[in-house]
């Protein structure tokens, strides 16, 4: 029997509150597991993953998936960061009766999760973009169809991700996060204008970021469909298959090195057995069966009237001039990606009556209409105010992009929904007078280290985490800086500080008021944090990262978005409530700022500099632990380590993959790092002396639970 992950069926995260099915109350239990080996808790919903290739969905499809959003689950579609939809607080034994009528209308959740292909994404203005060097739909619509099901792809170790841009200086389709992408260019090839792609293969965000790299220069089109097959043979051929945190494929282009991955992906082309489906496909594409809109005629010239302030506003941010003229297309800004059923219905009779079947979800959590008449613009907005979905700030600052975090994922650690809502809702207040340059950035907040929501690649990027005060565990935020999403996703930004939760609207005003105040012409954010330096900006918001003291702002305590005290329960022991801070404490705030300097060291190009001194950090931020048993620990790194293994990694509460980044770090402390390779060093430190932090805690926890306090 297939597993359901490979049929997009998750466990998700609950907390003890009471919700209906329709028949009953029952009530959730707390981060239950909705499948553990044959035992299944039936009354335990989890979440179902919907693939949407390159986010094209029609109307009929969107109104069953509302349907079935408000007769299984919470009646909300909650759209993705990969354009997929995922519904939530659906029961395991209603997903046959589910798959069935995806399937009537032509949706399939196979393989939207486990170790396969997963959602082939693309640029959601393809086709209409002024800078495109040809339209990728159908090309993303082939391909996904090629690999559904496909043999050749089912024995990997971990997931593999495809995205399809159509030019590579905008951050159309986000290519250099992926383990493979394509894209657009042309080639004259004897006197004739080809269709081909730039392939790249060994990106990906997750935890350490790597940067894809370029596997070929030009794959024309009808080659497209072998070279994806023989890398996806590589991959499943020499990927790690047992530990998870090494088996996605950016690990193996970057161990095997680029030069090497790519002689085996020719060699396999070589041997490859030719497939009839490979022209068949290609054909049947430039056929138009891959390529679905019907479109309307065109409007006259767009000239949105301005007496309106919203609406002036909304034609701003939310409307696009398509490249063919009396064309718009219209994105419709969703409030953390979800829109329930009942808009979802509402929707569909505002689409057909404006352009018919021309919609399609963004990796900005957003649903775009394509293919409205430019005549048609006011109308339009005057449907989508009457269903509250008329919000401007389309890819702005106000449109933040997050994860489920502490809602319903697992591994959330802190509220990111909830921050993301209360710093769309802070911004909104004063989005009239934003200045030009700050209206322009990008914000993306991850519930953990894990980037779901991208915040790798954002101009200001949060992910959570937790700190202890006294007899309290505080929900806190790292702060990203350096990520931009321009050229695919070109750079990858690095946290500088830990924020608690409570102090992140605020850090955020100072960061972006400094921004406005002190920007250089057409000085791009990440621009700015270059020449300004990261100390500058991290002295700006350091008085922010003071946790008074629970009798002082009892607040701080209280995650966004909830009414309890975080982690409640999780007290840690109260013996050491009277230190300022502990030993332990003191050597991770050392730690902290060892992988600051080396972070800073990196910016300014002193590579061998910066990996030593993240190297000292996770050796630090080992011995801080270490202390807390033995006060005595010397500064040898032997007895360092020796110690860690013993005393730390034996006890199984640290998290393995955050272990094996200090592991293999004192393996090649004696070994000179690239920049690129500085780069994850750095990353791995931060996430490693996150992880001390968070044994710190599990541990003093444990004592508690000890001593029946």
């Amino acid at each position: 029997m297939e597993s359901r992950g490979r049929r997009g069926i998750y466990g998700q995260r609950y907390d003890n509150t009471l919700r209906h099915d329709g028949k009953k109350e029952y009530k959730i239990p707390f981060k239950t597991n909705i499948t553990k080996g044959p035992n299944i808790n039936w009354d335990a919903p989890g979440m179902q993953r919907i693939k949407i290739p390159h986010g094209r969905m029609t109307c009929k499809q969107l109104e069953e998936m509302a349907a079935i959003a408000e007769e299984y689950g919470d009646a909300i579609l909650h759209i993705t960061t990969r354009q997929d939809i995922q519904i939530h607080f659906i029961h395991i034994q209603d997903t046959p009766d589910v798959f069935r009528r995806l399937a009537a209308v032509g949706i399939t959740s196979k393989e939207a999760c486990g170790n396969s292909v997963r959602n082939v994404t693309g640029c959601p203005i393809a086709g209409i973009c002024h800078t495109e060097s040809f339209d990728i739909s159908p090309h993303a619509n082939v391909l996904t169809h090629f690999l559904l099901g496909h043999p050749d792809v089912q024995d990997f170790g971990r997931k593999f991700k495809i995205a399809f841009s159509g030019c590579a200086d905008n951050p159309c389709g986000l290519t250099n996060m992926h383990d493979l992408g394509f894209i657009a260019r042309t080639k004259e090839i004897d006197n004739k204008t080809v269709r081909g792609f730039s392939l790249y293969v060994g990106g990906g965000l997750g935890a350490v970021p790597h940067e894809a790299k370029l596997l070929k220069d030009f794959v024309s089109e009808d080659d497209m469909l072998q070279y994806t097959q023989a890398t996806c043979r590589i991959f499943a051929r020499y990927g790690e298959k047992k530990k998870r945190n090494k088996a996605r494929v950016k690990f193996l282009v970057a161990n095997l090195g680029i030069e090497e991955f790519r002689r085996l992906v020719e060699e396999e082309l070589k041997v490859m057995p030719v497939d009839k489906q490979w022209a068949q496909y290609i054909e049947d594409m430039r056929n138009g069966s891959y390529s679905e809109e019907v479109i309307n005629e065109p409007g006259g010239p767009f000239k949105p009237k301005t007496d309106d302030k919203e609406y002036a506003q909304w034609c701003k941010t939310n409307v696009y001039s398509q490249k063919q003229d009396g064309y718009v297309a219209v994105t419709i800004k969703l409030p953390l990606g979800d829109i329930t059923s009942n808009q979802s219905r509402d929707l569909v009779d505002i689409v057909q009556k404006y352009v018919g079947d021309t919609m399609r979800t963004t990796v900005e959590q957003n649903i775009l209409l394509r293919w409205v008449k430019t005549d048609d613009v006011e109308n339009l907005y005057n449907d989508l105010k009457k269903i509250n979905l008329a919000d401007a700030g389309a890819g702005t600052i106000l449109d933040i992009v997050s994860c489920p975090g502490t809602d319903t994922c697992k591994l959330g650690v802190s509220a990111s929904r909830g921050l993301a809502a209360v710093l769309a809702k802070q911004l909104a207040t004063k989005s009239f007078n934003l200045d030009q340059s700050v209206s322009d950035l990008k914000i993306k907040v991850s519930g953990c280290f894990n980037s779901c929501s991208m915040h790798h690649i954002a101009d200001i990027g949060f992910y959570g985490v937790s700190r202890q005060q006294d007899d309290y565990v505080v929900p806190h935020f790292q702060m990203v800086l350096g990520g931009s999403m321009q050229k695919n996703a070109h750079s990858y930004g690095l946290a500088i500080a830990s924020i608690p939760s409570k102090a992140i609207p605020q850090a955020v005003d100072r960061l972006t008021d400094f921004y406005a105040k002190e920007r250089q012409g057409a000085e791009t954010f990440k621009e700015f944090v270059e020449r300004k330096g990261k100390p500058e900006l991290k002295k700006l918001i350091d008085d922010l990262r003071e946790i008074p003291a629970y009798a002082e702002n009892p607040s701080y305590y209280v995650d966004w978005g909830d009414v309890r005290e975080y982690s409640t329960g999780d007290k840690s022991i109260g013996e050491c409530s009277g230190e300022v801070i502990s030993l332990t404490g003191m050597g991770l705030k050392d730690a902290d700022r060892k992988v600051f300097d080396a972070q800073v060291a990196l910016d300014q190009q002193k590579i061998q500099e910066a990996a030593k001194l993240a190297y000292e950090s996770m050796l630090t931020a080992a011995r801080a632990l270490i202390k807390d048993e033995n006060q005595d620990i010397s500064n040898d790194q032997n007895q360092v380590m020796k110690e860690f293994q013993e005393r730390i990694l034996s006890r199984e509460m640290f998290l393995e993959q955050n272990a094996n980044y200090f592991l293999t770090a004192f393996e090649e402390k004696e070994k000179a790092l690239d920049a690129e390779q500085t780069h994850r060093r750095v990353e791995e430190a931060q996430l490693f002396i996150e992880e001390a932090y968070s044994f710190d805690i599990k541990r003093a926890q444990a004592k508690t639970s000890a001593a029946g306090v």
